[in-house]
């Protein structure tokens, strides 16, 4: 018997334009990810947004990609072992900005694009962040979304707030190093969308490296759903994406 999963709630704003991936950074010119510059670079080309966001060690959703400081900060050590405060003061390299929280890039963006958030985890089902960013978002107007590799995550934000836009990010057989905190029984559950009925993502984001993939064919004859894809940055890249996907995730040109 197949699993009762509902339609996709997927708006069409989430694939009407091109996604600035970690906004529209240029680190040549000082334009850094995940900053306020490159978040007003995506709002000046109308570019919709994807930024990353984790927490605290007081909690506050924070709008920063890596675990820990020292690729982007002049600081060393876990993200989360700093309090929001602590962490809008810590100098980057190669900006005068400083890390935004989630509460204060919606202010900045103001409903004037799509933001597509994603969700960081440390895989240990804490889904803290997903409720924070849930609270946060329920005082915003504008389209924004939220996804994740975790599955926990995305299954908390179906349980928390249906009503947003959720997705699941995902490649397929989860190679690189940094994956492999996974199990390999791990790795088979999320490449091919096994938690689908648990999750029931409204859009997936999936490597595009990996494109096609028979796993997310299959998952949208059976919850018919828009693909979005990351990073697009090469000229095959793109060709993939235009095959493949709905919509880009990009990074280092302007479409």
């Amino acid at each position: 018997m197949a699993p009762n999963i509902s339609a996709a709630n997927a708006p069409a704003w989430l694939t009407a334009r091109p996604i600035a991936h970690r906004a529209l950074h240029d680190a040549v010119r000082g334009v850094i990810e995940n900053t306020p510059s490159a978040v007003d670079a995506a709002l000046a080309r109308d570019y919709a947004i994807e930024v990353d966001i984790q927490l605290s060690a007081d909690g506050e959703a924070m709008v920063f990609h890596d675990d820990t400081l020292e690729r982007l900060t002049v600081a060393e050590g876990p993200a989360n072992a700093l309090t929001a405060a602590e962490l809008k003061a810590v100098e980057m390299r190669g900006t005068a900005d400083r890390m935004m929280t989630l509460g204060e890039l919606l202010a900045r963006v103001g409903g004037r694009v799509p933001l597509i958030i994603e969700l960081k985890s440390h895989f240990d089902g804490d889904t803290a962040i997903a409720a924070r960013a849930v609270a946060i978002l329920a005082g915003y107007d504008g389209p924004a979304a939220l996804m994740s590799f975790d599955p926990d995550l995305v299954a908390a934000v179906r349980a928390l707030a249906p009503h947003i836009p959720r997705g699941i990010t995902m490649e397929h057989r989860y190679d690189d190093p940094e994956w492999d905190i996974l199990s390999h029984d791990t790795k088979h559950e999320w490449g091919k969308l096994l938690h689908l009925p648990r999750t029931q993502p409204d859009f997936i984001a999936h490597y595009v490296k990996e494109l096609p993939s028979a796993a997310v064919d299959a998952a949208r004859r059976q919850r018919p759903m828009p693909l979005l894809t990351w990073t697009v940055r090469t000229e095959e890249d793109r060709a993939t994406a235009a095959r493949h996907a709905d919509q880009m995730i990009f990074e280092g040109f302007l479409p």
